[in-house]
């Protein structure tokens, strides 16, 4: 609905001639302020032309805008435009606040006081997960002012590497009784690593596209699989890595296949 209201909005296709720039609507100038929206005006001849082609004077149109612009561009109340801009930042908030919790906690409480240095103290642990949270913080911040793609493709690349890492071991560790932890640790690391080294190929090692290698490479060269998609392919690496480094090692201690069968149970 956005892109239709885009459309018609600037062709006007009951009209003779496509809108003249110097009546372009409300929505259009607040959004050229932000530099999110741009034209150029090519022919000269003072009218939007908005196409497929090179010809397009559209000359960026940026995806990310589109659902916040669209009751702007429908021509709906301002409370109705505020009610969208709140969701979408209440959104943002909500998902960000769970997720940061989710890291903070995963870092100290699970790799620093579990595994790294048991003996710690709950202050130090806390302080560890304030440092975690500010470390993320800082690291999202950077991928919001240089995101790696538009905002479905930055969600897609993070469930992609979702998927190519935590998916099958979780998998593997309800419905299979003899994945031991050496497998499990093995798929983890051959599945996000194929990802990254097939993400990084496209984008850039950390998303930093001046640092791009591989170069000499096709995209998608991989069965014409995107990079936002290849997180499929990494998880089929996990399984088989892991399944095959499994069955090279000891079978799990006969408590943890036993807490295996009570998590089955309804």
């Amino acid at each position: 609905m956005a892109r239709l209201n885009l459309i018609t909005t600037i062709d006007q296709p009951e009209q003779e001639q496509n809108l003249a720039y110097k009546d372009r609507p409300s929505w259009f100038r607040n959004w050229e302020k932000t530099g999110l929206l741009q034209f150029e005006d090519k022919n000269g001849d003072g009218f939007i032309q908005y196409t497929s082609t090179e010809n397009n004077e559209m000359v960026k149109v940026d995806r990310d805008i589109m659902v916040l612009a669209n009751p702007e561009i429908a021509g709906l109340p301002n409370w109705v435009i505020a009610l969208v801009a709140a969701g979408g930042l209440a959104a943002a908030l909500s998902t960000a606040a769970g997720l940061l919790l989710a890291i903070a906690s995963s870092i100290s409480h699970d790799l620093l006081k579990g595994v790294i240095r048991p003996e710690i103290s709950e202050k130090e642990e806390l302080r560890a997960s304030r440092i975690a949270m500010a470390a993320s913080i800082a690291v999202a911040g950077y991928f919001g002012f240089n995101p790696p793609d538009f905002a479905a493709g930055t969600v897609a690349l993070a469930f992609g590497l979702a998927a190519s890492s935590i998916f099958p071991a979780l998998m593997m560790g309800i419905f299979s009784k003899t994945m031991n932890k050496e497998g499990a640790i093995a798929g983890m690391l051959a599945g996000i690593g194929v990802t990254l080294l097939y993400v990084f190929q496209h984008k850039g090692i950390m998303f930093i596209q001046s640092t791009a290698f591989l170069g000499n490479m096709e995209p998608n060269w991989f069965l014409g699989i995107e990079p936002n998609a290849f997180g499929a392919i990494g998880a089929i690496v996990n399984f088989s890595v892991a399944y095959l480094v499994a069955k090279k090692n000891p079978q799990p201690p006969i408590e943890v296949r036993e807490m295996i069968e009570r998590i089955r149970l309804p």
